[in-house]
Formats: structure tokens, C-alpha cells, sequence
């Protein structure tokens, strides 16, 4: 009796129906695989091993591949929360289907995102995705700025791609996309580090990112004042002693120290931005600071000029 499950990961995961009877599986050995739960029917004539509730399964059942942030997150990139499925397919594809319930087809409410891409996306990536390229592509031109940037933050951190390959993707975008150019920054280590320093920005600071002090760095730097420290235990391997050691040598270095976690990141933010400002007020009052820097309200405005 052939092992179809084996055969079908050493397939990657995902395998045609042609592909295993060629290697000597029959109906019935697909039959019993399916009602043992070894395999998945995804699709019709396609098996896999992967579970139902994965994305790129119910994006294969759909019809096509994972891209955009759904393809940067199956990756284990750097993405905020639940998105919709976003879904490559090719552009004569037919008989789209539920990403959950392969008898049904595709409808307007079923959480998915469909694009229809030429041939030279369908060329690259692998049956369950699209290539790293044209995920981040597709992100770029779909998504806020700020999903944008941690994506591809996280490609070039993680050496995903690396500087030609940016540069080949800042080239494929449209004029009024390239501008994210001055926005990436291939040292940002963490999701809640690449928001925070996007996010602040669109605000109208200054930040400046991984400056040392001593023998350590801080996270972030904000209008040469702040001495920001992004508290995300699953993101850095900080014990306690050690955040609290780093908060004294900040301020010996002259910054005002903070520290924000990443939860707060994702969900307190406006909290956190009244914290700032009122530290960098007090700092104003104080007399510290850079008087020539551009204030806030200069630097949002042009800000707002270029998106």
C-alpha cells in the first residue's frame, strides 16, 4: 500500500493527482488517505498535507496563490493583525471556489481578495505562493504605508532580498509609489519597531534608528531627544535587569528614556503619542534640543505633500 502522505510531502506539501498516480498511487489508496485524514482533497485533482485552516491551503482551494501581506505572513513576516486572503490567480483562471468548501464557487463575501496576474507572476514562486518579489510588489501598491515599510523591512532584515532586489522593486513600481524608498530600513529588527518608526514619522518627528550607547543600541531615537526603547519580549531577549540598566544609560547619555511595549504599539498608540508630546513639550520649555531642526508642523506638512 503506498504511503500517499509521504509521497505528497516530498512534493512539497501539495501535489496533482498526475503526479501521484505516476508514482504508483491508485483511486482507492487516494480514497483512504483522504478518509483517514493523512491528505487534503484541496482541490479537485490537487491532494495536500496541509491542515484546512491554513491560508495557503484555502488559497490553492480558491484556485491560485498566496501574495501580498497574506504571502508575507504565511512567511512569518512582519504584518499587524488579520487581513483579508489575497489571492494570485491567472488571468484566464476559471471556476474559482470557496477558500473553505471546494463544491462551492467563490463569492463577493468569502474574505478573499482575488488578482489576476500575468504570466510573469504565474513564472515565479512555487505552487503555494508567489515569489518574495512580487508579494512585496503587490503589497506595496495594496496597503497602508506603514504595512508597506514592515514588509519590506522585514525582506531585507531577514535577507529575503537584498539590494539589488530592492532596487529592482523600487524600479517596478509606479512614479508615485517610489517614494517608499526613504521610508525602509533594512537595521529595523521587529514589527513593532517598523511601525512605531513609520508612525512617528507620519507625525512629524524626526527618528533615527539602532543608535549606540556604550556597548548597546536604542531601538529609536525621536527628534534627538527621546531615547525610545520598544519592549516586545517575544521580539528582543531582554531580562528585566537588564531594560532597566539600559534606561539609565539613556539618560546618561543625555536622552529622555522611554520604553513602550508592543502591545501597546498595535493598540495604545494615541496613549503612547500623548506621552511624547509631553515629554518633548517639557524638553522645549527646558531649553534642550536642536532650535534649527524643522518643527513638527513643518515636517507633517510635507508629510501630507508627498502621500
Amino acid at each position: 500500500m503506498m504511503d500517499v502522505r509521504e509521497l505528497v510531502d516530498e512534493l512539497g506539501g501539495l501535489a496533482q493527482k498526475q503526479q501521484l498516480v505516476a508514482r504508483g498511487v491508485r483511486d482507492c489508496d487516494l480514497t483512504r488517505a483522504v478518509r483517514r485524514g493523512e491528505v487534503v482533497r484541496a482541490r479537485q485533482g490537487w491532494y495536500s498535507t496541509a491542515a484546512e485552516s491554513e491560508p495557503r491551503l484555502r488559497a490553492v482551494r480558491v484556485g491560485g496563490r498566496l501574495t501580498g501581506v497574506s504571502a508575507i505572513a504565511d512567511w512569518g513576516g512582519w504584518v499587524l493583525g488579520d487581513q483579508p486572503l489575497h489571492v494570485s490567480v491567472v488571468q484566464n483562471a476559471a471556476r474559482l471556489r470557496s477558500p473553505r468548501n471546494r463544491r462551492r464557487p467563490l463569492s463577493n463575501h468569502s474574505g478573499v481578495r482575488v488578482h489576476w496576474d500575468p504570466a510573469e507572476v504565474n513564472d515565479q514562486g512555487t505552487n503555494w505562493h508567489v515569489s518574495v518579489f512580487d508579494a512585496l510588489k503587490r503589497t506595496i501598491l495594496d496597503e497602508s504605508l506603514e504595512t508597506a515599510v514592515a514588509a519590506v523591512d522585514w525582506a531585507l532584515h531577514t535577507g529575503r532580498i537584498d539590494g539589488f532586489d530592492f532596487e529592482r522593486l523600487i524600479l517596478a513600481l509606479p512614479l508615485g509609489k517610489r517614494k517608499i524608498r526613504s521610508w525602509i530600513d533594512a537595521r529595523c529588527e521587529s514589527l513593532p519597531e517598523s511601525l512605531a518608526r513609520t508612525r512617528l514619522r507620519l507625525h512629524g518627528h524626526r527618528v533615527e534608528i539602532q543608535i549606540p550607547v556604550g556597548l548597546k543600541r536604542i531601538d529609536l531615537v525621536v527628534n534627538g531627544i527621546v531615547g525610545l526603547e520598544i519592549d516586545g519580549r517575544q521580539f528582543h531577549a531582554h531580562t528585566f535587569e537588564e531594560d532597566h540598566l539600559k534606561a539609565i544609560e539613556i539618560t546618561i547619555a543625555g536622552f529622555h528614556a522611554m520604553s513602550i511595549s508592543a502591545r501597546m504599539v498595535f493598540t495604545q498608540w494615541e496613549l503612547f503619542l500623548q506621552g511624547l508630546d509631553s515629554a518633548m513639550a517639557f524638553h522645549s520649555q527646558s531649553g534642550f534640543g536642536n532650535s534649527g531642526d524643522p518643527t513638527f508642523s513643518e515636517i507633517r506638512r510635507q508629510r501630507k505633500r508627498e502621500f
